[in-house]
């Protein structure tokens, strides 16, 4: 592949479609750091994040027709198949079994800082974002978006109903939204 080959997104997908060795060799180049960014502080295992970003890109070989653009970019597509592939790790028997319970703590104070301050490109300005919000609100998304816990997890860990769980992240999405 020519270092200096660069495809606008149509063209990518148009080349993935017809099962283009160069246009994946160039999305692997060009996403796999950014999708990494995602898989990692969610499964919190370099080896681990490796293998789900490998399987990531296995899927995306797969199923690169069922793209569609209409619904939006591909990097978007390729960002919601890294964080669901690390999530469902994360959950699976076998992730759980091979790790050591990750509890939350009693306390409901979490380091929130810790995963937010990856040095990632994905999270600059995020970190200065999240510390605006309450800290009920930052630690349910750390919770959710950067731990992968569900919302049924919160609940029961936090001893908080899931409705209020619930609601809060809604909320504390909305605050975010509105700062950006």
């Amino acid at each position: 592949m020519n270092p200096q080959t660069k495809y606008s997104e149509t063209e990518l997908v148009a080349l993935l479609q017809q099962r283009d060795d160069r246009a994946f060799s160039y999305l692997y180049n060009n996403y796999a750091g950014a999708l990494n960014g995602v898989i990692l502080p969610i499964v919190n295992d370099e080896e681990t994040a490796n293998d789900v970003l490998q399987e990531v890109f296995v899927n995306v070989w797969k199923k690169i027709e069922f793209y569609d653009a209409s619904k939006g970019r591909l990097f978007t597509w390729l960002l919601n198949i890294a964080r669901n592939a690390a999530i469902d790790k994360v959950r699976s028997k076998s992730f759980r079994n091979s790790k050591s319970t990750v509890s939350i703590p009693e306390s409901g104070e979490a380091n929130v800082s810790a995963s937010v301050s990856q040095p990632n490109a994905d999270f600059i300005g995020l970190k200065k974002m999240l510390g605006k919000l309450k800290d009920e609100y930052r630690l349910l998304i750390d919770l959710s978006y950067f731990q992968g816990f569900s919302h049924d997890e919160i609940s029961k860990a936090l001893n908080i109903p899931l409705g209020t769980v619930k609601t809060r992240i809604r909320t504390a999405l909305i605050q975010l939204k509105t700062m950006l």
